[in-house]
Formats: structure tokens, sequence, C-alpha cells
């Protein structure tokens, strides 16, 4: 008996973050919108009800641009950019903070959303599945809309989906027609609709690996396809050659993976400024304990325990280090968390500005039916050097 071919659905939320902001600030639809910002860009409400938000053009330091609206990214201004970049092409451009309780949220809800017409669900981040669709009855396209329906229902947002015989072709189509795109791709379409596609199309292929492949004249994807697998190795080694060559042809056996544990978790803050270990002592401290506070309240939602705490920290001068500790026993509770943070806070000499600070729990296990302390009592940062 022959195997169904497969039908692997890829769903990706249109510019995620900022959709949501604009659920919250619907007067902001049409405009250039950039979410990065620091909690003092909150809007402002006015007398008259009105909000005034903050722009572009008054911001000073050295964030980063999470996402923006695609009217932003029509000015230039993408994900990962800094704010002052951003803040030159678009001085005009709204700029909000992150808020990353409300898109865990609705992370949430359009994943429940979907979970309810089929259970094989691999969860690839805060925006984005894959589906396996292969074993549902119904014609593709007909699940596809329904999907969409269903989440514009859940979340009032929209997403984009691809499918394809495979994750790695659904991957690509889902961010061909956004927004709300929905893009159908059989074998037979890759030469038409794949090749013609910039190699960096295909995930897997970074910044550096798509510079070697323009140094030797490769551009496309379908120029990837058609290259000599012996000047690929020569130049990549042999298995990621092999892998370029076939992912290029459209190639690809994973399967959704439909559940995975996760090996640790973890939260961490870059500051606007970089922060004195004794002058910015109270900051840092509130800091620490609010890390600390929400690994133990992403364990407990999660329903994991954690044995290992770590810290990270990052120097002024980009030098990063980590502590870990191993606890006698896993744990969710944030007072415990927080103790054991500050044990590895003590054995880093801290005698530069930080930064970037960091907690991470690791060594997961189920935490069903252990108690957990809701809140964390405020204990004060341990920000006395190390005795050497």
């Amino acid at each position: 008996m022959n195997s169904l071919p497969r039908r692997i659905a890829h769903l990706d939320m249109d510019a995620f973050y900022a959709s949501v902001e604009l659920l919250r600030y619907p007067e902001l639809r049409g405009l250039p919108v950039v979410i990065g910002g620091r909690r003092c860009d909150q809007p402002e409400s006015l007398a008259d009800g009105r909000r005034r938000f903050a722009r572009l053009r008054d911001y000073a330091g050295r964030g980063v641009v999470t996402t923006s609206t695609y009217e932003a990214r029509a000015l230039g201004v993408f994900s990962g950019m800094g704010v002052m970049k951003a803040a030159r092409l678009a001085p005009d451009a709204i700029l909000l903070p992150v808020d990353f309780e409300a898109y865990r949220h609705y992370s949430r809800l359009f994943k429940t959303a979907v979970a309810e017409i089929t259970d094989q669900i691999e969860d690839r981040g805060i925006d984005e599945i894959y589906i396996d669709l292969t074993g549902l009855p119904g014609a593709t396209l007909t699940l596809a809309q329904l999907i969409k329906q269903v989440v514009k229902s859940a979340t009032g947002l929209s997403c984009s989906i691809g499918i394809s015989p495979n994750k790695l072709l659904s991957k690509i189509c889902s961010d061909l027609e956004k927004p709300d795109g929905l893009t159908l791709l059989e074998e037979c379409d890759i030469p038409l609709r794949i090749w013609p596609l910039p190699v960096r199309k295909i995930n897997g292929i970074g910044p550096k690996a798509g510079e070697k492949l323009a140094a030797l004249g490769i551009a496309t994807i379908g120029q990837l396809a058609g290259a000599d697998l012996g000047l690929l190795q020569s130049h990549f080694g042999r298995g990621y050659a092999e892998w370029l060559h076939a992912a290029a042809q459209g190639i690809d056996e994973r399967p959704v993976v439909t559940h995975s544990e996760p090996k640790s978790i973890s939260r961490e803050t870059t500051f606007e400024r970089d922060l004195h270990p004794r002058q910015d002592r109270a900051a840092l401290s509130e800091v620490f304990t609010a890390l600390c506070s929400q690994v133990a309240a992403d364990l407990q939602r999660k329903g994991y325990v954690g044995r290992t705490i770590g810290i990270k920290l990052r120097f002024e001068d980009f030098h990063t280090v980590t502590r870990d500790l191993t606890l006698t026993g896993p744990t969710a509770d944030p007072a415990v968390i927080r103790r054991a943070a500050g044990e590895c806070l003590r054995r880093v000499p801290l005698e530069q500005k930080l930064r970037l600070l960091g907690v991470r729990a690791s060594a997961l296990s189920s935490g069903n039916g252990l108690p957990v302390m809701i809140e964390s009592p405020q204990v004060e940062l341990p920000l006395s050097s190390p005795a050497r």
C-alpha cells in the first residue's frame, strides 16, 4: 500500500509583535511603527482621550529593532537593525517598547486554535509552527483556509501559510505572499517558483555561507541546484555541501516533530546604558530579581523544574561570562532560583560596567506535583567581588 504524499504546512504570523501592538493601538494602522523602544517610550494618554506616541527621531541609545510594520519595512527598517540607524531612515516612525508577555499570550492563543484542528504541530518559536496535514481529510486549500480562519478568530491577527511536500519548501513558501498569504507548492513548481529566489531564502544558509556562494558566482537557488557538487565540497566540506545541493533541489525528509523537551529556560536583558555594579546596584538588583521570577514563572507555566541554575553577564567590553550551580534537587521556586543565581554571581569579579544580565534554568524535568512558590522576596543583589 502506497503512503500518502506529504502535505506539510508552515504557518508564520504576519509581523507578529507589531500586529499585536496594532490591536492595542488601532489608530496606528497604516503607519510605520517600530517595536524596540524603552519603557519610557510608552504612549502618553492626553486629556482629550488621544494618545501621544514616541517617535524614532527622539530616540537616544543603543537599542535594537525587534520588528516593524510593513510600512516601516518599506522605509528600510528591519529587525536586528540599531534603533539609531532606523531613526535616520524613518525619523517620523512611531516607536513602541516590546511587551513579551502580550506576545506570548497571543502565541498561545493561535497555537491552541490550530490544535483544535490537529495535534500534528511542531512548535518553532513564538510566531511560527509546522503542521503535518498529510493524514487529515479534506482538500489542502480548504484546510489551509480553515487554519487561517481559526487563527484570525482566536487572535484578530493574520498569518501566512506555505504548503509543500516538506518543511524546507514550506518555510520558503510562507514568505512569498506576505502578509495574509497562502501558497501551495508541488514538486513540479520548484523550477519556476523556487529556483529564481536568492540562496539566502533557504533556511540554513546564513550570511557567511551566502557570501561564499556569491564569490563562487552562485546567487540563486537554481544556480546552487546546478552547481558542481565537488566545487561545493571543496569550499564547504562534504556534509554541508551535500545538504546545500539537496536543499536547492527541494529535498528535505525531516519529519514534523510534535513533541520535544526543552534543554533550558532562560531570560535576559540588555541595558539601555552600561550599569555600574556599585553605583547602579539598586537597579541591577531589581532586574536580577525580576529575571529570576520570570524564569520561575516560565518553568511553572510549562510544567518543568530545573536542577541547574546559571547566570550570564556581558560587560562593557563585550566580554561574556557564565556561571552555573547544580542544586541538590530540582526547583521552580523563584526564591530558590534567586539564591542560586546569587551564589553564581558571587563567583564573578565585578570590576566593569554591565551591558547584559541573564538567568537560566537547565537540567530540566517534569514538575508535575511539585510545590512551587509564586512570589519571590526582594533580595539584595550580591555585588561584592569574590575573595581572591
